[in-house]
Parts: C-alpha cells; sequence; structure tokens
C-alpha cells in the first residue's frame, strides 16, 4: 500500500467540470441559496443513481439500504476498535481523493479508511497541476481512470459535480463527499450512526431538530433524507435569510424560534454558519445569531432528557454551540467524527465490490 500526494490547482466555482451541453447550470440548485431541489437530486434516478459503484447521495435510497450501510459501518467499527492490522479488502485498488474545496475530517478519514482496507490512495489537493494549464477536472479524472484507478472520492463546490462525473466515467466509481447545496452523504451516513446508537436502534417517533444555517448545508439534506426515510422527523430553524424556500418540499418541519425547535427533540444538530458561501447581509453578527440561535446549557434544558447533541465540525465556539456544550456530556462530536471513519470503510468496500477489477491498464484503453 502506498499513498501518493498530487497537487492540483482549485477550479473556480462551477468551472472546470462540465461540458458544454447542459453546463453548470443544468445542476446547479435552482435560485440562491435557498433553493430546495436541484437538477441533480431530480435525476438520482437514473443510471448513475442506481449503480452500485457510486454514492452519490441518501436521496432515494431505501430504508433497506441505509439500514445495511449502517450494520455494515458497525462491524467495520468493531474491527477498527480492535486495532488489528490493515485488510486486503481492496488491494490492489487504487483510490484517488478529489477534494477541490478544503477539508479536514472527510478527506482525512477516507485517506485513512481506505489505508486500512489495503488501497493505494492518490490525493489529489489544491496547489499547481494541469489543472492551471486549462485542464478540465473530467480530463484529469479521465487519466486516472485510463492509469487503473478503480474510485475517485469527490468535493467540489458545484451542485450536481459527482452526478455529472458519474455519467461521464465509463469503469470507474463515485464517491460524493459533499457537493456545493446539494448533498454529503457519507457525514449523512455517520449521523444516522451516531444517532442509532443514541436511540438504542429506533428511529421510528423520534425528532431531530436542525439549528442554524440550512439554507447552504449539504449536512442538512442528506440528514432529512436519511432521517424520514428511517421514520423520524426533523424540525429545522434559523434565520429567515438562511431557510430555504419551501423548505418543507424537503419533508420537514419549519420551527420560527429556536426554543420551538428543541422542546421535547430527541436530538438537536447545530450546523456550522458556512460565511464562504454567503453573500453580505445576511446576518447581523455572529455574537447577535449566538444570542437567538446558539446552543447554550440553557437551551438544552428544552430537549428530551435522553437527547443528544451533534455538530459536523468544524464548531465556531461560542457562536453555534457554547463551549459548555461543545465539551458537554450530550455532545457527541467526538464520536461523529470516529463513525466517519467506521462509514466511509463500509462505503468504500460496497463501491469497491461492484467497481471490482485488477489495478493497472485494462486492455480496452490500452488499446485506445
Amino acid at each position: 500500500m502506498t499513498t501518493t500526494v498530487v497537487h492540483a490547482a482549485p477550479t473556480p466555482y462551477g468551472a472546470g467540470i462540465f461540458s458544454n451541453v447542459g453546463g453548470p447550470e443544468a445542476f446547479a440548485l435552482a435560485g440562491t441559496p435557498g433553493a430546495v431541489m436541484s437538477r441533480a437530486a431530480a435525476d438520482l434516478d437514473d443510471r448513475a443513481a442506481t449503480d452500485g459503484r457510486h454514492l452519490l447521495g441518501l436521496e432515494g435510497m431505501t430504508r433497506d439500504e441505509l439500514l445495511g450501510l449502517l450494520a455494515a459501518a458497525k462491524r467495520e467499527r468493531a474491527w477498527l476498535a480492535q486495532g488489528e492490522p490493515n485488510r486486503t479488502d481492496l488491494a490492489g485498488m487504487t483510490v484517488v481523493l478529489a477534494f477541490i474545496e478544503d477539508s479536514t475530517r472527510t478527506r482525512t478519514s477516507f485517506e485513512i479508511a481506505a489505508q486500512r482496507l489495503g488501497a493505494n490512495v492518490v490525493v489529489f489537493s489544491s496547489a499547481a497541476s494541469s489543472l492551471n494549464k486549462g485542464e478540465t477536472l473530467l480530463d484529469t479524472v479521465r487519466l486516472f481512470e485510463a492509469m487503473g484507478s478503480a474510485l475517485v472520492v469527490v468535493r467540489h463546490p458545484s451542485s450536481g459535480a459527482p452526478v455529472w462525473l458519474a455519467r461521464q466515467l465509463d469503469r470507474m466509481g463515485v464517491i460524493n463527499a459533499g457537493d456545493g447545496m446539494h448533498e454529503h452523504p457519507t457525514q449523512g451516513l455517520l449521523d444516522l450512526l451516531t444517532l442509532q446508537d443514541a436511540w438504542e436502534g429506533r428511529f421510528e417517533g423520534r425528532r431531530l431538530a436542525i439549528v442554524g444555517d440550512i439554507g447552504h448545508s449539504r449536512v442538512a439534506r442528506s440528514a432529512i433524507a436519511g432521517l424520514t426515510t428511517l421514520g423520524a422527523r426533523v424540525t429545522v430553524c434559523g434565520p429567515a435569510t438562511l431557510l430555504p424556500a419551501e423548505v418543507e418540499l424537503l419533508g420537514c418541519d419549519v420551527a420560527d424560534n429556536i426554543e420551538d425547535a428543541l422542546a421535547g427533540a430527541d436530538a438537536a444538530m447545530a450546523l456550522r454558519l458556512q460565511n464562504e458561501r454567503m453573500e453580505k447581509g445576511l446576518l447581523p453578527s455572529s455574537g447577535e445569531y449566538a444570542r437567538v440561535w446558539g446552543l447554550s446549557p440553557e437551551r438544552l434544558t428544552l430537549l428530551a432528557p435522553h437527547a443528544v447533541v451533534l455538530h459536523p465540525g468544524p464548531v465556531n465556539r461560542g457562536v453555534e454551540l457554547a463551549h459548555e456544550v461543545a465539551d458537554g456530556l450530550r455532545a457527541r462530536i467526538l464520536a461523529q467524527v470516529a463513525n466517519g471513519v467506521a462509514v466511509r470503510c463500509a462505503v468504500l468496500r460496497r463501491c469497491a465490490d461492484a467497481t471490482r477489477r485488477p489495478h493497472g491498464f485494462t486492455s480496452d484503453v490500452a488499446a485506445r
């Protein structure tokens, strides 16, 4: 097993990926931070979405599929806890981590998971490469495919980029590590696993309150899709400027204030304020946000006695979560991080099994 770091230049928002047919507007979320549906989500019933090589989103997955992935993640978690040597499940397979957005938790946990399963890992990060010379991301990924790479894990600022790539690649599997304001399916799965533990395996009749920047959050969309499929309810709340129009179409309830959202909830998830995606003027100040929407020790008393607190990270302490909440007994933030490695092991194995082929040049590629 080897790890290779390949430096790549970041592409501008929406550039360097899409062909002239359709273009980024064909997959971008309709409207401004807020829009509920995307063309990518609407098209998740197509061939790419049902191909086992890919994991593009939780929307459209069945209850049995979700529970199967959670069960596989639990098995991986038990194995990881034993501290055994790396396995050989992905031996001879190359996994490319193509992160065109910054990431710590997701990229690192995918890298650890792939290494623990015996894969060769290529980390494609933001720096100088042929992308700086005008090469598109699709052309670059096709080079990796021609070299025999089996899977590519993609994070990109444009909604629908992984879906689009999956349609263009002949053999390579695509795993969505977060695309624009669409979905973040492995984060959704690790959140489900964390809640499954906290809720003693029962989703039916449970309720999660999601507080904060719903409009820019792919995490919220994956959580809503997964939880509603499994029988739980989701209530969202946040500043009106950060709530999607007609967000109820996603299958959630909307609360006018944080107190109503938290009252009796079985868990609360605070979302990071994604200032890098926001236009100016959406919030008066971080201090005002903390006062009106932040999770404080006092507000936690509104939750059900057994309720837990989640956050996808990174946490802006004193804004989304008070220090006492982030470090408190109800917080499951580090459990989410740990579960992320197990979930990504399960996803990599699932996609690799569907992609299985020898490492290296295939005869049809070599003949071109």
